[in-house]
């Protein structure tokens, strides 16, 4: 088959999204928000056991922070050539099976014996996790209108950051209760029988080809991997959005991975309590990153170079926030301004993923979302607990994790330096005849 891009899962649909039925759309949405919390209920549930595995086979604070992070390594590696097969083979099918190896993978880790062994096994949750979010973004993409974009991607990415609520709250009282390895096996079953239904209620959509620059609509031609290559990363603005959501999604990757250790080694708590009140932050960011996409279509609907604006604007409050929560002694003022930077920490998700799409043609759209998913994983979500254990052998947990936050400023520059190219990048596809979805 060429090798092009003719399958870019949220490209230009197939039919008017706008004739699809409401009652399926939502079903849709449903069905791929609930795998996505099966996707960070295996991902996350990692930081409820972290105390019980360092006690248990004596692991340093990095080889812990490896555990959270090869997860989000092999996500990065691999989302743009699985993204790819997706696209060819079909997204429905696609994301059946990913679901089926994360599921699966998840039960494996129960059964490691070996810190080896349950590296392996995480590693394989990231293969099965790969590609989700680029195609389940895809498919939602297809089935709901372009002014709805930002709110309902940011809706389905918040999926991440409650999955990691469940992960971490369900995980802790499950470890407590019953051992570190039954807490994988509770997480990882949820997810096949959804995997089940998904294939019988959701159908995939075909995929259109791509207009040549300059020729509008009236001819079709398949994209090289190197044209394609060229279209993901032809706008400034875009660039730049990859770079600030990936350095910005560091701040929940750490909040997810230490916050209960911190709680346990600083606050005194016993794992279910430091669990719960982790899982507290963390459903904080889950409620941001739902309000965060949708404020920013709001604020941005008359002033265009706000879409990159107000994410900033999140980033700068993440990093105040967190710096001085992990700085004061422990209290309710430092407890508070956590769980407040924690709200901002993932609120720029839906807007990022928004402003890339806005800024590229159709045709690349799911090859945008999985380099977003690329720049996330690879900028953020793996080095970000890796950063913070690293730091910890070294100065101790509570330096490290004051320090860390210092990237949501470099986050924040980046989504400024977005904003001023915005607008022009995103009338350079009405100006080739590309017309937005």
């Amino acid at each position: 088959m060429n090798p092009s891009l003719s399958a870019a899962a949220a490209s230009v649909p197939s039919h008017d999204p706008g004739r699809l039925s409401r009652v399926y759309a939502w079903a849709v949405f449903a069905l791929t928000f609930g795998l996505m919390l099966s996707d960070y209920l295996s991902r996350q549930v990692i930081g409820a056991v972290i105390p019980v595995l360092k006690l248990e086979w004596g692991l340093l604070d990095s080889q812990l922070g490896m555990l959270v992070s090869v997860v989000a390594l092999v996500v990065g590696l691999l989302t743009v050539p699985i993204s790819l097969i997706a696209d060819r083979w079909g997204r429905v099918k696609s994301i059946t099976v990913m679901a089926f190896v994360w599921c699966l993978a998840t039960i494996a880790c129960g059964l490691a014996q070996s810190y080896g062994q349950l590296l392996v096994a995480r590693a394989f949750v990231g293969v099965g996790e790969a590609a989700y979010g680029a195609a389940g973004a895809a498919l939602l993409a297809h089935v709901f209108p372009a002014r709805q974009r930002a709110a309902v991607l940011g809706a389905f990415l918040s999926a991440s950051l409650f999955g990691s609520v469940l992960g971490v709250v369900l995980g802790g009282a499950v470890a407590a209760q019953s051992g570190w390895r039954m807490a994988f096996f509770v997480v990882g079953a949820p997810g096949l029988v959804l995997a089940l239904i998904y294939p019988f209620v959701v159908r995939d959509y075909k995929t259109v080809e791509f207009a040549p620059q300059g020729k509008g609509n009236a001819a079709t031609a398949r994209l090289s991997l190197a044209r394609m290559a060229r279209e993901v990363f032809a706008a400034r603005s875009g660039n730049f959005a990859y770079l600030a959501s990936g350095l910005q999604m560091a701040m929940p990757a750490m909040l997810i991975a230490w916050l209960p250790t911190y709680f346990i080694r600083f606050y005194g708590m016993d794992v279910k309590k430091a669990a719960l009140m982790a899982g507290v932050a963390v459903l904080a960011a889950g409620v941001g990153m739902i309000f965060g996409g949708g404020m920013a279509d709001r604020l941005s609907a008359r002033h265009p170079r706000r879409r990159a604006l107000v994410p900033a604007v999140y980033s700068v409050l993440t990093a105040v926030t967190l710096i001085a929560g992990f700085a004061l002694p422990p209290g309710p003022l430092g407890l508070g301004l956590i769980f407040l930077g924690a709200l901002f920490a993932a609120a720029q998700g839906g807007c990022s993923t928004a402003l890339a799409c806005d800024v590229t043609h159709p045709g690349v759209r799911a090859t945008v979302t999985a380099t977003m998913t690329l720049a996330n994983n690879l900028l953020g979500l793996a080095p970000g607990p890796i950063i913070v254990g690293m730091l910890s052998d070294t100065f101790g947990l509570k330096v490290a994790l004051t320090l860390t936050p210092v990237l949501a400023l470099a986050a924040a520059v980046f989504f400024v330096l977005a904003s001023r190219s915005y607008e022009r990048d995103t009338g350079r596809h009405l100006i080739d005849g590309a017309q937005p979805a």
